[in-house]
């Protein structure tokens, strides 16, 4: 489902604000799948997580890309303790040297210091996502150098509280949904591979996204550590 209205999901009843109460959206998802019921009884509510929009938070997902959570916090602080503050021109003064110094790799490098000369000369506008629907704004940022499906999934979902967004190839959604299933006594038959499990979050729009808060925070509740 697609829409032009920010935070909010559907029309009528179903509007949903992700960033604000999602008692009867998260009611609609563990109705339609035990496995959700599980993983909701478990955490009590979902960890939903905001970040404002912009270089900063662009940055940020770029680092998070294909690492762990500790690796990704750890270079995140070196990040912000080298680009002072953390604007695209602050970015581009640091160069590749500097950021290099933060545990960037090469492509990161070069992914950060493209957003920040698109930024800079206006090429890119992050202000103009919250008025195009997900399919639109999601093409928006894939339009970015070194910003797929993933990130720009992310994005939305952390930044602009979109409620039917899906980050595809989630290895921790995967991971938890692994568990919870097992835990719901649900686990007959092979574990599902990831091409089979994004292909299953189809079922839970038009809430997808409240969907991955809930498995990321029961990711973190496995795991005995606080959701970040």
């Amino acid at each position: 489902m697609s829409r032009r209205r920010k935070h909010v999901s559907g029309s009528g009843i179903n509007q949903t604000d992700i960033f604000g109460d999602t008692t009867a959206a998260c009611a609609v998802l563990a109705k339609r799948e035990p496995i959700f019921a599980h993983a909701l009884e478990a955490i009590g509510e979902p960890y939903i997580r905001r970040r404002p929009g912009g270089f900063e938070a662009l940055f940020r997902i770029i680092v998070e890309q294909q690492v762990s959570v500790p690796s990704a916090q750890a270079i995140w602080q070196r990040c912000l303790a080298g680009v002072d503050p953390l604007t695209p021109a602050a970015a581009i003064a640091a160069g590749e040297e500097g950021l290099r110094c933060c545990g960037l790799s090469g492509p990161k490098i070069r992914y950060v210091l493209a957003l920040a000369a698109d930024m800079q000369s206006g090429a890119f506008d992050p202000g103009g996502i919250s008025t195009m629907t997900d399919d639109e704004a999601s093409a928006a940022l894939q339009s970015l150098k070194g910003i797929g499906p993933w990130t720009a999934a992310i994005y939305l979902l952390f930044c602009e509280g979109r409620i039917d967004v899906w980050p595809a190839g989630d290895v921790a959604l995967l991971a938890a949904w692994r568990d919870a299933r097992a835990g719901a006594g649900k686990a007959r038959g092979p574990q599902p591979a990831m091409a089979g499990f994004d292909a299953r979050a189809a079922r839970w729009a038009p809430y997808r996204g409240l969907a991955a808060h809930i498995l990321w925070t029961y990711y973190a509740h496995i795991r005995g550590r606080r959701p970040i």
